[in-house]
């Protein structure tokens, strides 16, 4: 997970560029989605429209964002936020996802626990009093129930006329969410064709239900972008990926980017905006095969 050496990593980040960086992001993503906002990208149809949504789980109701292009059916996207948890710079990259033609539900993980945001920023999670506030609401999370997540997030945006059941089902996740991708291709096999792990935290464990050997078990193709620091503490996990879906015999592409842990979400520290979106056209592509 985004642990303490990974959050050393990123404030010597900021010490080495300070708040120029973060701010360049921040601008450099509102520029994106503006860019990716208009009627004239393919499949986005009108602006973009978006909603906040109240959705039934097995253990609970879980408050969400829903955004869709204006008009027509579209494949559906699952959206997994970091472990700050939603805020405007996921709802950014959510909208993009919708312009680019998609029907995207943005999800608060930590629902059991407290209604989005729960922090304002991924800066927030950083200080003390943001780790106090998070840490009993990630030890409410298991991979059990993140699965039950994921099967009701599918079966509700199956449910929803903005979304092609034609189609397959697609699901990202970064830092945290990496990990929940692969456990919602798991919860919905049949409907979850592609999922893609930016960044993403704990793939492969000595658990028995660690998310590699997972793969066998959906019916997915995977994309796993790794952040450079995180394949320097644990090199063999890409392997570990790459062998569990040749067994598996799931397509996969895992690459490790020229970037470190959290590089793909504007507003962190790490955010490499060049590598950025080399890792956004990869997803693109992924979820192109819906």
């Amino acid at each position: 997970m985004c642990d303490d050496s990974i959050l050393a990593d990123m404030a010597e980040a900021d010490r080495s560029d300070g708040i120029s960086r973060r701010g360049f992001a921040l601008a450099g993503g509102a520029a994106a989605i503006a860019a990716c906002s208009g009627s004239g990208v393919s499949g986005a149809g009108a602006a973009v429209k978006e909603r906040a949504v109240a959705l039934p789980t097995p253990d609970g109701t879980a408050d969400c964002q829903f955004f869709h292009p204006g008009s027509g059916k579209h494949p559906g996207i699952v959206m997994w936020p970091d472990i700050a948890g939603v805020r405007d710079a996921n709802k950014a990259m959510a909208r993009r996802l919708a312009a680019a033609g998609h029907a995207v539900l943005l999800v608060n993980q930590y629902y059991r626990t407290g209604k989005a945001p729960v922090l304002a920023s991924f800066a927030e999670w950083r200080t003390p009093e943001g780790q106090a506030k998070l840490k009993p609401m990630i030890a409410a999370i298991n991979p059990q129930a993140t699965a039950r997540d994921g099967g009701a997030f599918v079966a509700w945006l199956d449910k929803q006329p903005q979304v092609d059941k034609s189609r397959g089902i697609g699901s990202n996740g970064y830092c945290m969410g990496g990990p929940f991708a692969v456990r919602t291709a798991l919860a919905a096999p049949g409907r979850v064709k592609a999922a893609a792990s930016l960044h993403g935290a704990s793939l492969v464990t000595d658990a028995p239900d660690s998310p590699h050997r997972l793969l066998g078990l959906t019916q997915a193709a995977f994309l796993f972008a790794i952040a450079r620091n995180d394949d320097a503490r644990a090199p063999g996990d890409k392997d570990a990926l790459k062998a569990a879906a040749a067994a598996a015999a799931r397509k996969a592409e895992v690459e490790v980017y020229a970037a470190d842990h959290g590089w793909t979400v504007p507003d962190s520290p790490s955010y490499n905006e060049a590598e950025a979106e080399r890792a956004w056209g990869r997803m693109a592509a992924l979820f192109a095969t819906l």
